[in-house]
């Protein structure tokens, strides 16, 4: 089978990133000795360094690892609503959704903490160790890719008229950041010094990573954020407002770690987040295939795994979430899944359908039930004019329309830019509202090493885009509130304490109870469909080279849909989409509009970001492969 690049083989490491930066220097931890570990906390903070526009240090990251031998655990880097965060509180200022930018949807940081844990409990390295290759970019320069100087030219106005800390290190000198220039951040590198600085002499490697934590929650850092937190800002809402967070959220806070969710399927144990995030979309996904599947990659395959999302999604939109608890057993359960798998027939379906596991009775949002009842083939905002993408809808596409078909635009897969909106009516142009408002994405890395320890992990937030950059750290606070309901009694209201539900969810999967492969992608409500279809691609083709064909998964076309509310501001939806990749057979996307699903043929290479590890236990072989989309993930190793 042609790919785009090979898949990787090796005995000594392999690491596969959304960034090569990122990919490199976790490479030379591990040639340093350090073990997977060690290499991913060093490859996170690269990210926030050379990705800002996808990811920030107070942003969030959940974590999924195996270490060899040792039981598959997650580790929650996503913090919760500050106890000022009431769905009182924003009413009262007149909202009925929490803004997509701006202090009012600051969650209490969630990444720093997990990394720290990471390191502490699983790596072999010092601080200072990881934290000098992002520290080196930071301060020496790195050459930025296209996408964070178009980032921030979409948000220049913003910036250099209300957040004028961002405008300082985004644009020095009136000039965003370019390719083939070095582009600096001497702020966030002072940061990261005065850290090390401070925790120098608490003692051991394990007590100077204590030490670290303790002055990210209550130290110079710590201080900074409440700041931030507190001077009025312009958001989404288009008024300024100040956030909820205070110095006791952060010091009462820190990372955890949690069982798995699990599924079982053909020999297959899938491990994700719990349903604090929307990983077990994944799991119920496999729980509603029918035995016997239809040919892979056919019109037949196609529609059943789009029919089986739109169910396993309506059920993350009426039982997912941190505010209560969440029946999953039931919602994994072979009972329940038969009588879900029932409901998909041979036409399109345009109906949000959540389930009622054991005779409980759903509860959607009101804004979902207006999204849903909008007239379909019109955006979200309920603007007349017909879009090819709502705003607020997924995840970041750039939408466009050409003679003919609607057509959606690459757009720098896995990027921030946005659909089409009433304030950008320039086919092809980013969607920025006269707030400055825009999405951010998502970065992911996957790292196993030569002694089968094995992680992957989904960071995100904190985007340049998201919030004033805070001006004595380098990097600004971040958004994921915006996922959480202004509504009392919904599994995902917003709630003091309670982590919004996420759509961060990275996967590790063992084959008869032993870790062999992790795999995840940016893509907000776009990660388990991709991610799904990646594992299927895995599981269901036969193996090459020796081992499992991750390369061929990833270049495989893949395609997503918008038929339940959006997890970002404004919330958008689209009943019955499907986009396409255009390198998806003819005949296949004609049957599939013939059984009503509303088809957009995107790029050929517009769906999908995944990367990939994997190790097999009978020969100790190590393989990687890296999304070509974007042009910016790859994988290294030996």
């Amino acid at each position: 089978m042609f790919t785009t690049r090979p898949t990787l083989q090796g005995t000594f490491g392999m690491v596969s990133s959304t960034h090569w930066l990122a990919s490199q220097s976790a490479m030379a931890v591990l040639e340093d000795g350090g073990n997977a570990y060690d290499a991913a906390v060093a490859a996170g903070f690269v990210l926030h360094v050379v990705e800002p526009h996808l990811n920030g240090p107070a942003g969030e990251v959940p974590i999924i690892l195996a270490p060899a031998g040792g039981e598959v655990r997650v580790l929650c880097g996503q913090g919760v609503a500050p106890a000022g965060a009431t769905i009182a509180h924003y009413q009262g200022l007149g909202l009925d959704l929490v803004p997509g930018t701006g202090p009012l949807a600051a969650a209490v940081p969630g990444a720093f903490d997990a990394w720290m844990l990471l390191l502490r409990d699983h790596g072999t390295k010092s601080l200072a160790d990881v934290l000098k290759y992002a520290i080196g970019y930071a301060e020496d320069g790195h050459a930025p890719v296209e996408r964070v100087g178009e980032t921030v030219e979409t948000v220049r106005e913003l910036f250099e008229a209300e957040w004028t800390s961002s405008a300082a290190v985004y644009l020095p000198d009136g000039r965003a950041p370019r390719p083939g220039e070095l582009f600096r951040n001497p702020a966030l590198a002072a940061t990261w010094r005065r850290l090390l600085a401070e925790t120098a002499h608490a003692g051991d490697r394990v007590a100077r990573i204590e030490a670290a934590r303790e002055v990210w929650r209550s130290g110079f850092i710590a201080e900074a954020l409440v700041r931030q937190a507190g001077r009025p800002t312009l958001d989404t809402s288009g008024t300024h407002h100040t956030g909820t967070l205070t110095s006791a959220d952060l010091a009462s806070w820190s990372a955890t770690y949690e069982a798995p969710a699990t599924y079982d399927w053909r020999g297959w144990t899938l491990c994700k987040a719990g349903p604090w995030s929307q990983g077990p979309v994944l799991l119920q996904q496999l729980a509603l295939l029918p035995p016997e599947l239809p040919r892979y990659g056919s019109a037949d395959y196609v529609h059943l795994l789009v029919e089986g999302c739109k169910l396993a999604m309506a059920d993350r939109e009426a039982w997912y979430g941190d505010a209560a608890e969440v029946p999953l057993d039931e919602l994994l359960s072979p009972g329940y899944n038969t009588t879900r798998r029932a409901l998909i027939g041979d036409k399109a379906s345009h109906e949000l359908r959540p389930g009622s596991p054991g005779g409980r009775e759903p509860r959607i949002s009101g804004h979902a039930r207006v999204a849903v009842e909008e007239e379909p083939g019109f955006d979200a905002l309920g603007v007349g004019e017909p879009t090819v993408a709502a705003r607020g809808v997924g995840e970041p596409t750039v939408a466009a329309r050409g003679a003919g078909e609607p057509t959606v635009a690459a757009g720098g897969a896995g990027e921030p830019t946005v659909a089409r909106s009433p304030w950008s009516p320039v086919p092809g142009e980013p969607d920025v509202a006269p707030d400055g408002g825009t999405r951010g994405d998502t970065c992911h890395l996957d790292i196993v090493d030569r002694w089968g320890n094995m992680v992957a992990a989904t960071p995100s937030g904190g985007w340049l885009q998201s919030n004033p950059v805070v001006p004595e750290l380098g990097f600004p606070l971040g958004t994921r509130l915006q996922m959480a309901w202004l509504e009392e009694g919904l599994p995902n209201s917003l709630t003091p304490g309670r982590r919004p539900r996420t759509t961060l969810t990275p996967s590790l999967a063992l084959r008869d109870g032993v870790p062999v492969m992790a795999f995840g992608t940016p893509g907000g409500d776009q990660q388990d469909q991709w991610q799904t279809h990646f594992f299927l691609a895995v599981a269901l083709r036969s193996e090459v080279r020796g081992g499992l064909d991750l390369q061929g998964a990833i270049d495989a076309p893949n395609w997503h849909n918008d038929s339940f509310p959006g997890s970002f501001y404004p919330r958008g939806m689209r009943p019955g989409s499907l986009t396409v990749e255009s390198r998806t057979d003819e005949a296949v996307v004609e049957e599939l509009r013939r059984r009503g699903h509303d088809v957009l043929v995107g790029g050929a290479w517009s769906e999908g970001r995944l990367c990939a590890v994997a190790r097999d236990p009978r020969t100790g072989v190590l393989s990687a492969a890296a999304n070509p989309r974007g042009m910016q993930g790859y994988a290294v190793g030996r």
